[in-house]
């Protein structure tokens, strides 16, 4: 997550597992679009970005667990929003924050960048973050129930 001043954004909440809606959190996941960002990049792989990569310091970088394709960065997305790890602050139909878990349990963070395509951005969460916990709980939480 990008730092401001310093800290972490203490903005972000995600929505309370009562107010999702997961019929219309899945039908949102089917129109998400994954766009990507070459500051995240030191391996550009498929996601055809311009400039291909540019990482920049103190920047989570994907390659750094393994994100590799288009695909695999927008299955994750798609997977977080069907579980409701989804911010409570949206613009227009699409959260402004989608969280979601690779299956060796690291918590990614994706942030929209175009509320017209409903595209978004994301990247691995860094351990220091205050989020970073709170996302895994949820994830579990929310993996129980989807069991039930």
């Amino acid at each position: 997550m990008k730092k401001r001043n310093g800290k972490f954004n203490d903005k972000r909440k995600m929505l309370n597992l009562e107010e999702c809606d997961f019929q219309h959190l899945s039908d949102l996941a089917s129109k998400a679009k994954y766009g990507g960002n070459p500051e995240h990049k030191r391996n550009p792989g498929d996601f055809n970005l311009t400039p291909p990569s540019s990482p920049r310091k103190k920047k989570s970088l994907c390659d750094s667990v393994k994100v590799f394709t288009r695909k695999e960065a927008l299955a994750l997305l798609r997977k977080g929003i069907k579980m409701g790890l989804v911010s409570d602050r949206s613009t227009g139909f699409w959260p402004k924050n989608v969280w979601s878990i690779m299956d060796d349990g690291t918590p990614l963070e994706a942030q929209l960048e175009s509320s017209e395509q409903g595209s978004y951005h994301g990247y691995p969460m860094q351990k220091t973050d205050p989020f970073y916990e709170e996302v895994i709980k949820q994830w579990r939480i929310r993996s129980e129930k989807a069991k039930s």
